[in-house]
């Protein structure tokens, strides 16, 4: 921060009156509104004056030490070299969980259709909120859909946010993460809706891929010349999407999308904060969506047999 006139951090000639307010920046508005937040970051009050042609910051004369010592490390902050990021490179094989998803979904559709087994499908695997024990619905509810409108849209959205995903996390890995946030937040929504609320649809997954992708930007311990669009903006970003594309009319399960996205952000934010290793192993990515796929086909034996 290097506008012409007092610098942060210099000292006041004289020593001022008790009461009598303090100048410890002088700048442009830009310059003057930045230096103002840092103030607000460490609880110091100023006011913003126009004065002699530029913005002047004026403190209380008791907190002007504390204001200039601030904004000097401030400055002195911005002027220290910031470390290269680290180069990010996507996890090959996106594709695959994509074909994987697509096939998980279309097949149940199918098996709904000509009610395979003499089943129906629908009945036993949806959302059931009277049947909280069943925990299987919370896995099984996920692949079902009321209509192929129903299926297209969730084939689309969760196609092209898995897709960024796996790119993220790895495919295996990936779907492994969706799978366990949508059945968690369908599992809460069967704990806390009333007894007749019945729902299906891979939507709560769809919504978990995209609060996994938030939480996992959002970012943690940022210094001081950080601005809060940065931290925030991820975050943010989410809860517009969600607004746009989880909220609808009465055949909208808002309080799903909404759970799922939770979820997904508390999942994701759990792996930026641990940093756990994104692995690159084919062996480890394939276990996962090993285990998933398995996890889904048990779930679906438990509710036929049901």
């Amino acid at each position: 921060m290097s506008d012409a006139g007092e610098q942060p951090g210099s000292p006041a000639a004289g020593t001022p009156a008790a009461g009598t307010p303090v100048a410890v920046f002088r700048g442009s508005r830009r310059a003057s509104a930045e230096a103002g937040l840092v103030l607000e970051a460490r609880g110091v009050s100023y006011e913003s004056v126009w004065m002699d042609g530029e913005f002047v910051l004026l403190v209380a004369a008791a907190a002007a030490g504390t204001a200039r010592e601030e904004l000097t490390r401030y400055a002195l902050e911005r002027r220290a070299p910031r470390p290269a990021p680290r180069p990010f490179v996507p996890f090959a094989g996106s594709g695959i969980g994509i074909v994987v998803y697509a096939s998980v979904l279309m097949l149940v559709a199918y098996l709904n259709g000509i009610q395979a087994f003499n089943a129906d499908w629908l009945a036993a695997g949806s959302l059931n909120a009277r049947a909280g024990a069943e925990w299987w619905r919370a896995f099984t509810a996920l692949t079902l859909h009321l209509d192929q409108a129903h299926l297209l849209g969730n084939l689309l959205f969760g196609g092209g946010i898995g897709l960024l995903a796996g790119r993220a996390f790895g495919p295996g890995i990936a779907w492994a993460s969706i799978l366990a946030a949508g059945a968690l937040a369908d599992y809460l929504e069967m704990l806390i809706s009333p007894p007749a609320h019945r729902s299906a649809g891979a939507s709560t997954a769809v919504f978990a891929a995209l609060g996994l992708l938030v939480g996992f930007a959002w970012r943690h311990g940022l210094t001081l010349r950080e601005q809060f669009k940065y931290r925030w903006g991820p975050l943010f970003a989410g809860v517009c999407l969600l607004g746009m594309l989880g909220a609808g009319d009465e055949h909208v399960d808002v309080l799903a999308h909404v759970l799922g996205f939770l979820t997904g952000t508390a999942l994701g934010w759990l792996y930026s904060r641990l940093r756990i290793p994104r692995s690159r192993s084919v062996r480890v990515q394939a276990g996962a969506a090993s285990a998933a796929l398995a996890l889904l086909a048990l779930a679906w034996l438990l509710a036929l047999r049901h």
